[in-house]
């Protein structure tokens, strides 16, 4: 970044830090005579994505970072408070019922197909010896091969998982969340800003997040008591059982659906605190909800585990009802959602807005339908190891079955989508062949030539298709999972089994996508472990991961807690207490630039900043999608008025752009907003052919290497130019750099 291979650390850690040239560590402190030329600095932030092996594990959870970005993805609102908090609070539901599937998932994987049919059923038993202490047969009717005991012992399993959930999310919560922003200005903040970003405690949710925190821990404890404590109770409530332990059951169930409420209530009772730096913690709520539903799971355990003579274990355990019901609810969220999203963008239309106002919801769905099937592939790729003859088990849930069979038909639609683009980026090919050759005029002549740029131009165009993609694969998902739900519901039994009398035609689709969906969730997941396992020791690897981050964890956890952490909430405090102490100590100002996902930080950390400090800044920004990505999918935060208020508050912005590139574009900013932001797109490759400046064909840039063109530096010595004329004479220091991707 620096352009030199002797740098300095200014200031920062192992994760994070601002970097100078060796020669200019020490430039505020010689006399002004030599202090004439900017002093470039780098901030370098991609160890808060890429950095250990271990954030490739956090693949794992995609569902969670998923749900969490449909929640900055509401439509622009005004005067719509209680619609917007709505929105919110709907969002945080559809987050806790994910939280809810996966610990189900997890209790359906140990308890209902490990303990309770594996080790209930000697067939089974005797291919998994180490499930012989469990087995009634196998070990002679031995003290933990009683239901209730067997039950309890694999509460263990999704009780550690979500122990483990609750241990990340701490740990990166006192990692990230924890970041102090820069004190208070004397001068006030703009409360009109069109924008949440422009709010001193916007990257500060360190209270919303514990709370979250808590309610989630508690809710995965208590899916699991709920789990071991459902089968005792209801053998008990059979005729002839104990009096006392028919009472205990009803009393426990009792107490856990009163901690379900609580729970409920924690996630709806409060949203985000941006209008200041809220630290004061509810440390008694945070404290002991999670310690309350851990006893509920130690009573729980107790309860299952007392000695009940006669009981065996048989079919499945009671949780067809509970998958189904949370099937239900998530549909109903995510339909509810999409209405309060539809009342927002009515209120103040955006015609660039992704899906006119709908992609929050249409996202929501995607993140269910992960977390559907991921539970459902991998219950049902544990079954069939399990039972080999498949035979001796009844299996997962229906539910689970059913949504593992829609995969193929969801597939056979993506691959037709993929047709249809290809399709388009043939057409687009052609049409910029002409457009080529007049940029190019006097030089074309070679038609390969031509092809490929056209072909590079056409590809990045297809990034505007995304909305139209999304739009049709989360309704056929919404579709397919109702579907899915009523199959469930009215049949009772597997595709496979439900349509065992119908036609051949029928009843062969139905099996093969049974079946194949199956194996095909087992391979996504093994594909999704493998490739975890290989960022953890693949660097490269690892920075591809952390491009999927780069997007999915730019936001605060709002609406999940176990979610990735948000690293934004790192680097940008970062930046402005560098920028803003820099400015205050030597009296000068800076252009502050960035590449890609770097001008979006560039951008929030000039929000951030005080009035009086933003006015020394201005912005160089090049390859940036603040407006073809994130103008279109954030527009309550990222919208044409958001944009047009930062370009009137920071001194000046340019903006560079390559129609070959599939991720920046233009900033596109609407009516008078003073001197234009975009810069023309610039030309790619520099050259055409071979020339004077370029002996060897120069190669398709695309998104990367925008200092390589001319027109960086030009832009550049613009604004430095136009900088330096305000500041005072024996403070001639401006920084280009910054945030860089």
């Amino acid at each position: 970044m620096l352009d030199d291979p002797r740098t300095v650390r200014v200031t920062g850690d192992d994760v994070a830090a601002v970097f100078r040239r060796a020669g200019d560590a020490d430039a505020e402190g010689r006399p002004a005579g030599r202090r004439e030329r900017p002093v470039p600095e780098a901030y370098v932030w991609c160890n808060l994505t890429s950095g250990n092996g271990t954030r490739a594990l956090w693949l794992l959870l995609l569902p969670f970072m998923v749900v969490n970005l449909a929640h900055w993805m509401r439509p622009t609102a005004r005067g719509r408070r209680r619609t917007v908090r709505l929105y919110g609070l709907l969002v945080r539901l559809a987050g806790l019922s994910l939280t809810v599937l996966l610990v189900a998932a997890a209790c359906e994987v140990a308890l209902d197909l490990t303990a309770w049919q594996c080790a209930g059923t000697r067939a089974c038993a005797d291919r998994h010896s180490w499930l012989g202490f469990l087995s009634p047969g196998l070990s002679g009717s031995g003290w933990w091969s009683a239901p209730g005991r067997r039950l309890a012992l694999a509460a263990l399993v999704p009780a550690a998982l979500t122990g483990l959930l609750w241990f990340l999310s701490l740990r990166t919560w006192n990692a990230y969340e924890s970041q102090q922003p820069i004190g208070a200005d004397p001068e006030p903040r703009e409360d009109g800003a069109p924008t949440a970003l422009n709010r001193p405690g916007f990257w500060y949710g360190r209270r919303l997040v514990a709370r979250l925190r808590a309610a989630h821990t508690a809710a995965g404890l208590l899916t699991v008591a709920a789990a071991v404590g459902s089968a005792a109770a209801r053998y008990d409530r059979e005729p002839g059982g104990p009096a006392v332990l028919s009472f205990l059951g009803v009393l426990l169930e009792a107490l856990l659906a009163a901690g379900a409420g609580a729970v409920v209530w924690v996630v709806c009772r409060r949203g985000r605190s941006e209008r200041r730096p809220d630290g004061v913690l509810d440390r008694r709520l945070v404290r002991w909800l999670p310690l309350t539903a851990l006893v509920l799971l130690a009573l729980a355990v107790l309860y299952a585990g007392w000695e009940r003579p006669g009981w065996e274990s048989s079919g499945r355990l009671p949780g067809d009802a509970a998958f189904g019901a949370l099937a239900l609810a998530q549909g109903l969220l995510v339909i509810v959602l999409a209405g309060a999203a539809h009342t927002l963008y009515r209120t103040d239309p955006d015609r660039r807005a992704a899906m006119r106002g709908l992609a929050g919801p249409a996202v929501a769905m995607l993140a269910c339908a992960l977390g559907g099937v991921m539970s459902g592939g991998v219950s049902q790729r544990v079954a069939d190891w399990l039972d080999g003859t498949g035979a001796s088990m009844p299996g997962p849930p229906v539910l689970l079955t059913w949504q593992a069979s829609v995969i193929p038909p969801l597939l056979v639609l993506l691959l037709v989508m993929c047709g249809w683009l290809a399709r388009r980026a043939v057409h687009l090919a052609r049409a910029e062949r002409a457009a080529v050759e007049r940029e190019y005029a006097g030089e074309t002549g070679d038609s390969g030539r031509t092809r490929r740029i056209a072909s590079v131009r056409a590809m990045a165009a297809l990034t505007d298709r995304g909305p139209r993609i999304l739009a049709v694969t989360s309704a056929a998902t919404l579709l397919l999972g109702a579907g899915a739900l009523a199959g469930a519901f009215v049949t009772d039994r597997t595709p496979g089994e439900a349509t065992a009398g119908s036609h051949g035609v029928v009843h062969g689709a139905a099996q093969t996508a049974q079946a194949l969906g199956s194996w095909l969730i087992g391979l996504g997941f093994i594909l999704f472990v493998t490739w975890g396992r290989r960022a953890y020791k693949d660097a490269s690897a690892r920075r591809t991961i952390g491009i999927l981050w780069d997007v999915g964890t730019f936001w605060p956890r709002a609406a999940h807690p176990f979610a990735p952490p948000c690293y934004a909430e790192r680097a940008v405090p970062d930046l402005t207490w560098r920028i803003a102490t820099w400015t205050r100590s030597t009296g000068g100002r800076l252009v502050l630039s960035g590449h890609s996902q770097g001008s979006v930080l560039a951008a929030a950390a000039a929000w951030q900043l005080p009035p009086a400090t933003r006015r020394r800044v201005a912005l160089l920004t090049y390859g940036s999608p603040l407006e073809r990505l994130y103008g279109r999918w954030f527009p309550a935060h990222f919208g044409p008025d958001a944009l047009g208020f930062l370009h009137q508050e920071v001194d000046c912005w340019r903006n560079l752009y390559r129609r070959t590139d599939p991720i920046g574009g233009p900033v596109l900013l609407p009516g008078d907003h003073g001197p234009g932001v975009d810069r023309p797109a610039l030309q790619d490759p520099l050259a055409y052919g071979r020339t004077e400046h370029h002996p060897l064909p120069a190669p398709i840039l695309g998104h990367s290497d925008y200092q390589a063109d001319p027109a960086f530096a030009e832009e550049r010595g613009r604004l430095l130019a136009r900088l330096r004329a305000g500041v005072p004479a024996p403070r001639q220091t401006g920084k280009p750099g910054g945030p860089a991707a």
